[in-house]
C-alpha cells in the first residue's frame, strides 16, 4: 500500500512537511524545462518553418489547456479537503469526477484542437509553409492530447491528497520519452561520433510530424500512467469501475466556483500580456530579444516559489478541511519565511549573474546590455512574488479564488498594462520603465493578498 503524507499530523515539523511536499514540484519544474530547451533545439535544427510550426499554435493551445488547469485547480482544493477531513469516499468521489472532466472537457478540447488543425495557423497569420508543417503537427499532437489532458487532471487529484512524487515520476516519464522519440524519428539515419567512436544511428526522417509523434507519444504515456495510479494504486484514494460514474452536480458546482475565476484570471492576465507585447514590440528588435531573454531566465529562478504555492494549496485546502485552521495560518507563516528566504538567493543570483546568463542565450552585446540593466529590476521582484505566491496558493486552498480574480485583474490591468503603455507609448521610456512597473505592481499585489490573508476571511469560503 503507497504511503501517503499526512498533511494535518501536528507532530510533524511544519518545514519538513513543507518541504516534502515542495521539492518534487521544483525537481518537476526544473527538469521539464531543461528537456524543453532539448525538445526546442531538436526541432531547431530543421529550420525556422519548423520552428515556427511547432510554436504558431501554442498560444491558442495554451488558452484551451488554460481551462483544464482551471478546473484541475477545483479539482486540488476539493480532493485536499475531503482528504483533510479523512473523508475518503467524497475525496474518491471527486477522483471520479476528475475522470469526468476528462471525458466532458478534455475530449472536446481534443477535437477542436483536430477540427481547427489547419485554422489555427492561419489565424496565426503563419506563411503557407508553415500552415502546411503546423496543419499536420496539430492533428498528430491532437490524438495524443486526451491522454496529456487526462495527465493535467489527474495530478491535480493527486496533488490535492499530499502525493507530489507521482507527478513528478509522470512527468519525468512523459518528457524523457518525448526526447527518445524525437531523437530517434526527427532526424534521418546518420552516422554519429561520440567519443572518437564512430556508428550508424537509424532515424525515421518524419522532421516536425516525427516531433509530433514523440510529443503524442509522450503524452499518452503520461496518460495512462495516471490511470493506471488512479484505479489501481492500493490507497484510500483508488476509484475503480464500478463507479458510481454519475455526475454530482453539487459536487461539480463547488469545482466549477473554484475553477472560473481562476479561469478568467488567467483570460485577463493573457489578453493584458497581449497589449504589453504589442507596446515592447514598438520599441525595435532588440528590446523585443532583451525582454524575451529575460523572460526565459527569470523563468528558472521563480521555480522554488511556484513549487511553494503549489505546496501551499495542498497544506492550506487540507488544514481546512481537518477542521484546524490554526495549523493552516501556520503552514503559511512557515512557507512564506521559507520562500522568501530561498528568493532571497534567487534576488542575489539573477543580480549578480545577470551578465553571465543572458549570455548564455545571446553573443550581441546590445541585447545583453538591456536585458543586464532589466535583470537588475528583476532581481528585486523575486521576495514578494514568493511571498505573494504563497499567500495565492494558501487562498486557492481555502477556494477563496473570487478575491484572487479580482486583485490579479486590478493590478494586472490598473498598474500592470496601463503603466506599460503609458511609460513607452505616452512618455517614450523605455524596458527598463515596463520592468519597473511590473515591480510596483508585484508588491502592491502581495500587499493585496496578505491584507485579504489577514482577513482571516478566507478560512470560511467553502461551508461543507
Amino acid at each position: 500500500m503507497a504511503t501517503k503524507l499526512n498533511v494535518v499530523d501536528e507532530t510533524r515539523s511544519p518545514t519538513k512537511t513543507i518541504l516534502l511536499l515542495a521539492w518534487p514540484v521544483l525537481i518537476e519544474q526544473i527538469f521539464s524545462t531543461l528537456i524543453g530547451y532539448a525538445d526546442t533545439a531538436m526541432v531547431g535544427s530543421l529550420g525556422a518553418a519548423a520552428t515556427a510550426s511547432v510554436s504558431i499554435s501554442m498560444s491558442v493551445i495554451m488558452l484551451l489547456n488554460g481551462v483544464v488547469m482551471s478546473l484541475g485547480m477545483g479539482i486540488t482544493t476539493m480532493v485536499a479537503r475531503s482528504a483533510g477531513a479523512g473523508d475518503y469516499e467524497k475525496a474518491r468521489s471527486f477522483m471520479r469526477h476528475a475522470i469526468l472532466v476528462i471525458l466532458y472537457v478534455g475530449l472536446p478540447i481534443a477535437g477542436i484542437i483536430l477540427l481547427l488543425h489547419r485554422a489555427i495557423p492561419q489565424w496565426m497569420g503563419a506563411e503557407p509553409e508553415v500552415v502546411e508543417l503546423a496543419a499536420g503537427y496539430n492533428i498528430i499532437t491532437g490524438v495524443g492530447r486526451i491522454f496529456g489532458i487526462s495527465s493535467m487532471i489527474l495530478n491535480s487529484a493527486f496533488r490535492g491528497y499530499g502525493d507530489t512524487k507521482t507527478p513528478l515520476r509522470i512527468n519525468t516519464t512523459m518528457n524523457i520519452v518525448n526526447v527518445i522519440f524525437n531523437f530517434l524519428l526527427i532526424y534521418p539515419t546518420r552516422t554519429l561520433n561520440i567519443f572518437g567512436l564512430s556508428f550508424t544511428m537509424w532515424g525515421a526522417g518524419w522532421g516536425v510530424n516525427g516531433a509530433a509523434v514523440a510529443t503524442s507519444v509522450g503524452m499518452a504515456v503520461a496518460g495512462l500512467q495516471g490511470l493506471h495510479v488512479a484505479f489501481f494504486r492500493d490507497n484510500e484514494f483508488r476509484i475503480d469501475f464500478k463507479g458510481p460514474w454519475k455526475i454530482d452536480w453539487v459536487l461539480m458546482k463547488q469545482v466549477f466556483d473554484i475553477s472560473l475565476p481562476a479561469m478568467l484570471q488567467r483570460f485577463f492576465m493573457s489578453a493584458s500580456g497581449i497589449i504589453i507585447t504589442k507596446s515592447v514590440a514598438t520599441l525595435g528588435t532588440v528590446v523585443v530579444a532583451a525582454r524575451t531573454l529575460c523572460d526565459s531566465a527569470e523563468s528558472i529562478a521563480v521555480m522554488p516559489a511556484f513549487a511553494f504555492q503549489t505546496a501551499t494549496t495542498t497544506l492550506v485546502g487540507q488544514s481546512l478541511g481537518a477542521g484546524k485552521p490554526h495549523l493552516a495560518e501556520k503552514y503559511v507563516k512557515r512557507t512564506a519565511i521559507i520562500a522568501a528566504i530561498v528568493m532571497v538567493f534567487g534576488t542575489a543570483g539573477l543580480y549578480f549573474g545577470a551578465r553571465a546568463i543572458i549570455g548564455i542565450f545571446t553573443p550581441d552585446e546590445a541585447v545583453i546590455a538591456l536585458s543586464v540593466e532589466c535583470m537588475h529590476i528583476i532581481a528585486f521582484m523575486q521576495v514578494p512574488q514568493a511571498v505573494g505566491w504563497t499567500l495565492t496558493g494558501a487562498l486557492q486552498g481555502a477556494g477563496d479564488t473570487k478575491i484572487i480574480f479580482v486583485i490579479s485583474l486590478i493590478t494586472n490591468w490598473g498598474i500592470r498594462c496601463l503603466g506599460s503603455v503609458l511609460a513607452i507609448l505616452v512618455f517614450g521610456l523605455g524596458l527598463p520603465a515596463v520592468q519597473c512597473v511590473i515591480l510596483v505592481q508585484g508588491i502592491v499585489q502581495m500587499i493585496l493578498f496578505f491584507l485579504r490573508y489577514r482577513s482571516g476571511k478566507w478560512k470560511t469560503v467553502l461551508k461543507d
